[in-house]
């Protein structure tokens, strides 16, 4: 078992958050095909824990040597994922042609077919971003230095990630690690802003729109599989009917799109700019994609033109009755279309977060977060070391 497959498998097998649930098959069961699934969401999970780990490795070291071996490890493991993962061409998850990742099914005979789901699963990959502040490779100088030695002298790992180390500073000569490189993060963008795909007026969908009208279909054993677009509740008693990543608008994931947005924004500035939605001619920088997608969450659980508030869907109660209409619930998920809470409730658990993101976007603005970083969003001074 290879690096990769020892590090997914072991931590991340079946997904995360319950995404096993978004994939035309059952990943914690036999697969009707036989062979394995190499999966791109636990994959980029992976590779964004490599990333925290690292940037924890990184803050020990520079008061204690002993973490260097530690920081090197977990640097090189996600660089050796992000090379396995970006492969182009036959068997590899990144498809050049749709711009888009996806699971690859893996045959007993060795053959590969990539398991074209629009799905959140396609836009994890680009959650494993850090930006790296000057101050943060400063502190630890021969780390730094041991980084740029070992990619000096395997140069084939930097080939399919974003482009890293000295010669390719963003603002504020800050670095960053990605699994996502400029031109992919425009295009998985460019589909994740549409509105007739993952772009809800409440946020990202975990599933593309398109599959609303072109469900995704696989034949195994003369069964049919399929996903649907379902942007509430499960139609089916698959997963013990509960297939509820075919639509629906989860919290935590949108969370840390936003985050990967933001680190891509301290890197880039106003250097890099999309149209958001896709198709509206409006550019925006990636703070502003990321206040444009906080404020659709946020808009969830206020009252619109008509009084009513979308968290509380149809229930007449808590939309009218004075007693309980300012009584907000944190829901498990919200309807992909019209906001409504659905699942378990209370959810504080991670439906909670959206009030760090309120505090967010409520306190800096663009030019604060440029300048300060992560520092300035969460409020806390500089170590200086």
């Amino acid at each position: 078992m290879n690096r990769k497959d020892r590090f997914g498998r072991s931590l991340f097998e079946g997904g995360f958050l319950g995404l096993d649930n978004i994939g035309v098959f059952d990943r914690s069961a036999p697969l009707p095909t036989g062979g394995h699934l190499e999966q791109a969401d636990g994959t980029g999970w992976v590779a964004l824990f490599c990333q925290n780990m690292l940037e924890i490795a990184f803050e020990l070291a520079a008061h204690d040597r002993t973490y260097e071996e530690l920081a090197s490890n977990h640097a090189l493991e996600f660089l050796l994922i992000a090379r396995s993962m970006n492969r182009i061409g036959p068997g590899g998850m990144w498809d050049d042609e749709d711009g888009f990742y996806y699971d690859v099914l893996r045959l007993p005979d060795g053959s590969a077919t990539p398991l074209k789901i629009r799905s959140v699963v396609g836009l994890l990959p680009l959650c494993a971003t850090t930006a790296v502040d000057k101050w943060q490779h400063e502190q630890a100088p021969r780390l730094t230095a041991g980084f740029v030695e070992q990619v000096r002298r395997m140069p084939e790992l930097l080939e399919s990630i974003h482009p890293t180390g000295p010669g390719h500073l963003g603002v504020a000569e800050r670095g960053i690690l990605g699994l996502v490189n400029q031109n992919r993060l425009r295009r998985i963008l460019t589909r994740m802003l549409d509105e007739n795909e993952f772009l809800s007026a409440y946020g990202i969908r975990s599933l593309s729109r398109y599959h609303a009208e072109h469900p995704y279909v696989f034949s195994a054993g003369g069964q049919e599989y399929r996903v649907n677009y379902l942007p509430a509740e499960s139609d089916s008693g698959m997963f013990g009917g509960n297939s509820n990543w075919r639509g629906p608008i989860w919290m935590p994931v949108n969370a840390l799109i936003i985050r990967a947005l933001l680190h891509y924004y301290a890197y880039y500035g106003d250097n890099f700019k999309i149209e958001c939605p896709t198709g509206s001619g409006k550019l925006m920088n990636l703070f502003e994609v990321a206040h444009e997608i906080t404020n659709r969450l946020i808009s969830i659980f206020l009252r619109d033109g008509n009084g009513r508030r979308p968290v509380f869907g149809g229930a007449e109660k808590f939309q009218r009755d004075p007693h309980w209409r300012d009584n907000l619930l944190f829901y498990e998920y919200f309807h992909g279309d019209n906001g409504a809470g659905i699942g378990a409730s209370h959810q504080t658990g991670w439906t909670g977060v959206i009030a760090a993101l309120i505090e967010i976007f409520g306190k800096i603005d663009a030019e604060e977060f440029l300048r300060g970083g992560r520092t300035a969003a969460l409020g806390r001074e500089e170590e200086k070391v």
